[in-house]
């Protein structure tokens, strides 16, 4: 604490990203990033990029980058919004759609940078439970609200959806926002996008750190009705004209092109997936059904933040969550086959797995 902060400032909870290990021959399964390098489109744009233009400002609009989305997702370029990763699109619209009269609901089990943001911006907000088996109960989400935001598929449990059922909420829901954090959606769930026509309150948030493998880019977007885009737009360029910079642009750009890479990448993600989840139930494991690039486990006898020490003690990461609830489950990011072959061997090794 310091006697210059501000109050508000004294009581946030700032979110606590993934740890980024400074040592090698670490095998890292902590944060969800993606094993494979960017498109090689992406690596020829990086090559091509005129550094001398690095003196200029960007473009504040990202004119390329929003016709390349618009493009990919039959949508108009005046229903896109880019910035500063997914993160900083959260952050916009937590400002532009949640400050109401009343509260915000949310599941009581996602990505906990939402509570954060709420937090931050003085929002009031109303937790939804899970259900047993850790599935997004919408039909819980019918009171008085200022907006409902979820994860589709939701994280950290790797649950995903169906497009019907999301349908039903925003048939019921019309009177405020609905925002679908997709941040993991390319990896066997059915994009939400395909209703944004239909709904003008809807608004599908994504990334390109995940299924695009720009994580260090930084680059996220949102698609939906021009009402809501332009309310980003009021958000961003009162905030900071220039999010994205020339070769986040630039790269961002091309990724989205390359359809075929990106296919053929994320596709072998979801087959090491699946066999990682085969490899983990065969030791004891329970999985809950992923539609991620990570799965979400607990073993039957063992106690996960004890997995993860051991595992950390043989220089394998994964992430644990302490919070009542999931305290004894690890989420695993799919890495490499050979990464995922290195834990599952790992884990045979601990005293008290055994092989069923």
């Amino acid at each position: 604490m310091s006697k210059y902060w501000s109050e508000a400032i004294q009581s946030l909870t700032p979110y606590v990203p993934g740890e980024q290990p400074k040592g090698s021959n670490i095998i890292k399964l902590n944060t969800n990033e993606n094993p494979f390098p960017p498109s090689p489109m992406v690596i020829e744009a990086i090559h091509q990029f005129d550094t001398d233009r690095l003196r200029l400002y960007p473009d504040p609009d990202s004119s390329a980058l929003k016709q390349s989305l618009a493009d990919h997702f039959n949508v108009k370029t005046e229903q896109v919004f880019v910035g500063n990763g997914s993160d900083e699109v959260l952050a916009h619209t937590f400002m532009a759609f949640f400050r109401q009269p009343d509260p915000l609901l949310m599941p009581d089990i996602s990505y906990s940078f939402y509570d954060v943001y709420a937090n931050l911006y003085g929002i009031d907000v109303k937790h939804i439970p899970l259900q047993n088996d850790f599935c997004i109960a919408l039909d819980d989400y019918s009171e008085a609200n200022g907006g409902i935001i979820f994860a589709n598929p939701n994280a950290p449990t790797g649950r995903a959806l169906t497009l019907d059922q999301i349908d039903v909420l925003l048939q019921r829901n019309t009177e405020s926002v609905v925002v679908v954090d997709e941040a993991y959606v390319d990896f066997g769930a059915e994009t939400a996008i395909k209703l944004v026509k239909q709904y003008s309150n809807l608004l599908v948030i994504q990334t390109l750190s995940k299924s695009r493998s720009l994580a260090g880019m930084r680059v996220g977007f949102a698609i939906g009705s021009a009402e809501l885009i332009d309310g980003l737009e009021r958000v961003k360029n009162s905030f900071n004209s220039y999010p994205l910079d020339m070769l986040a642009q630039v790269t961002a750009t091309a990724a989205i092109k390359d359809v075929a890479y990106f296919t053929q990448t994320t596709q072998r993600i979801i087959k090491t997936r699946e066999w990682t989840n085969e490899q983990l139930l065969a030791l004891g494991f329970k999985i809950i059904p992923s539609k991620t690039n990570f799965v979400f486990a607990s073993h039957r006898y063992i106690n996960g933040a004890e997995l993860m020490g051991f595992l950390r003690t043989h220089q394998i990461l994964v992430r644990h969550f302490s919070r009542p609830g999931i305290d004894n489950h690890l989420r695993i990011t799919i890495g490499t086959e050979e990464e995922m072959h290195a834990m599952i061997n790992c884990l045979k090794r601990h005293p008290d797995i055994i092989s069923m």
